[in-house]
């Protein structure tokens, strides 16, 4: 159970950026302490579950970024914290998440402080970019519960209303409307659950308004924890008598500030021109009001003080690479690579992908790299932006192979600017894996390789086994915890006692059409060599004439991908 210390305190008219930074604190600390419970509010009782934690890892961004800055002013602070969302940003509901707060930093753009009618506003353009961020708004939904508590805590806002009245009218409408939300959505009502998302929203509002009325969260699993850089120093051979042989490998976000510098005539090139003076190695670029850099240096205190003259910094990571040399050998090759400023092709290809089998699989069919990834692991938005700075292409094709993961991959593609990204819509494994082998990358246009690659999509479909972790009846099917269910693209048609049986049904239904008859099987980490045999003799003889391909792919929580052609 969390922990609250109460303080309580008189009514607040207006909040400063040092009030809102704990408020925001608050918020990410009590969804941290609660991120279980909205895990387990999946619809489909497998495990997994991860709208919590994407949601946790999301605000953790902004938290992040925001902490590093010392200022009283609302604006500056939420438009820190929103950045750090934006990049942190993981899966649907955190990509939502980090948009509606966008959309408040908006609202809040010309203020030093916030009274109740202004956060009101901010409020209202914070839930019109989170609804503009997706391309079919579903209600019953987060969505659905940012826009129904806003709609109620504004229509309330008065001369006379406190900052503390439009967060509780917030919070209060917010709770029935997430009551509501499996009355507006059929899948959420048979699963017997409330909107996942929609819940992580309301811990987050709930942490803002507890320390807003003075109370403190002092248990220690809300506490935020930064991510900390890789600490091999603390066990390694690198010591006092030592040399410094390979300088630092220095990487950072900086916010440019307009108190500081043209925000429209600040000259990347220039920059470069600097850091080629005191390292190697360099990767600069600015996007909108951030300018990203790396580059190995001896003197990154040099590099740190030039930028600040510009703005300040969101994110800052500095690494020893003697002792990445040391100790690190396999992270030192990767470090080691030369770094490629200029684009050299013309097409380049990301995937995520959770397995090394099937990530050996997508190199094999071409992709430059992977972004490890999947259920329960989703990737960040500066997660893809990394992966793109690292192919020298001009178009980059992007595979998210997860619907949770698409959001993700489009914010990153509207944010990155060297290359031309193209987001292929492949919503799991089984789709990503067909797209992938059909690319051409001999095709003249961009737009010929992607329509060739969504025609290959259509052609396939994809089936999945897990483990229940509940009871549960979805779709007329009955479930019960331990139960082997089995998966077609995003509806659960079968459940099981014996996960043997369960695969060979799964597997004969997905070959149960005329125009399938090739069948390719990811094994997982719990799939054994025995599990392989029996479910090959069992698809055997119950489909004599198809063609069966076993892949080992070491993949989580799914004993057996299948995808069907």
């Amino acid at each position: 159970m969390l922990n609250i210390q109460k303080n309580t305190a008189s009514p607040c008219l207006k909040i400063g950026g040092r009030l809102l930074k704990d408020m925001i604190i608050g918020g990410a600390g009590l969804l941290k302490a609660n991120a279980d419970e909205v895990n387990r509010l999946n619809v489909f009782p497998v495990p997994d579950g991860d709208t919590g934690d994407n949601m946790r890892r999301t605000v953790e961004g902004g938290i992040m970024a925001v902490s590093a800055i010392d200022t009283d002013d609302v604006s500056e602070a939420m438009n820190t914290a929103s950045r750090g969302m934006l990049l942190g940003a993981r899966g649907n509901s955190g990509v939502i998440l980090s948009q509606f707060f966008a959309g408040i930093a908006k609202g809040l753009s010309t203020v030093s402080e916030a009274d109740a009618k202004t956060l009101a506003d901010a409020f209202e353009l914070g839930v019109k970019q989170a609804y503009s961020s997706v391309m079919t708004p579903t209600e019953g939904t987060i969505l659905t519960v940012a826009r129904e508590g806003v709609e109620y805590a504004s229509s309330r806002v008065d001369e006379d209303s406190s900052v503390n009245d439009f967060f509780a009218d917030l919070l209060s409408e917010m709770r029935a409307s997430l009551d509501r939300t499996p009355d507006i959505l059929p899948v959420l009502r048979e699963a017997g659950v409330v909107d996942s998302g929609g819940a992580g929203l309301l811990y987050i509002i709930d942490g803002l308004a507890r320390v807003l009325n003075g109370e403190e969260i002092t248990d220690e699993s809300a506490k935020i924890e930064s991510s900390p850089a890789k600490t091999a120093a603390l066990n390694t051979s690198f010591g006092a008598d030592s040399e410094m042989k390979y300088g630092y490998c220095t990487e950072f976000l900086l916010q440019l500030r307009s108190a500081k510098t043209n925000i429209d005539e600040f000259d990347i090139e220039e920059l470069k021109e600097f850091l080629s003076g005191i390292g190697d190695s360099i990767v600069a670029f600015k996007n909108d009001s951030i300018v990203k850099v790396h580059v190995h240096t001896f003197n990154p205190d040099k590099v740190l003080a030039y930028c600040l003259v510009f703005g300040d910094f969101l994110t800052v990571k500095i690494e020893n690479m003697s002792v990445q040399h040391t100790d690190l050998e396999e992270e030192k090759a990767e470090e080691k690579k030369p770094v490629v400023l200029e684009n050299t092709k013309k097409y380049g290809v990301v995937a995520v992908s959770n397995g090394e089998g099937i990530s050996s699989l997508f190199k094999e069919l071409g992709c430059d790299e992977i972004v490890e990834g999947g259920q329960t692991q989703n990737p960040s938005t500066h997660d893809f932006l990394d992966a793109f700075d690292r192919i020298p292409a001009e178009n980059i094709f992007v595979f998210p192979n997860n619907s949770n993961i698409l959001l993700a991959a489009r914010q990153a593609a509207l944010l990155y600017t060297r290359s031309k990204i193209h987001v292929i819509p492949s919503k799991n494994i089984g789709s990503g894996y067909a797209a992938l082998a059909s690319l051409d990358f001999d095709a003249e246009t961009p737009d010929q390789v992607v329509t060739c690659a969504v025609e290959a999509m259509k052609r396939v479909t994809s089936g999945y086994i897990a483990p229940s972790i509940r009871d549960a009846k979805i779709n007329g099917v009955l479930i019960y915890k331990g139960d082997t269910i089995g998966i077609i693209e995003k509806e659960i048609v079968i459940s099981e006692k014996d996960r043997t049986n369960a695969a060979v049904k799964l597997a004969s239904r997905l070959l149960d059409s005329p125009d399938k008859f090739m069948l390719t099987v990811f094994c997982g980490k719990d799939a054994s060599e025995e599990d392989r045999a029996l479910l090959e003799k069992g698809i055997t003889e119950k489909c004599p004439d198809a063609e069966i391909y076993f892949n080992d792919g070491g993949q989580e929580i799914y004993p057996f991908i299948f995808v069907a052609e």
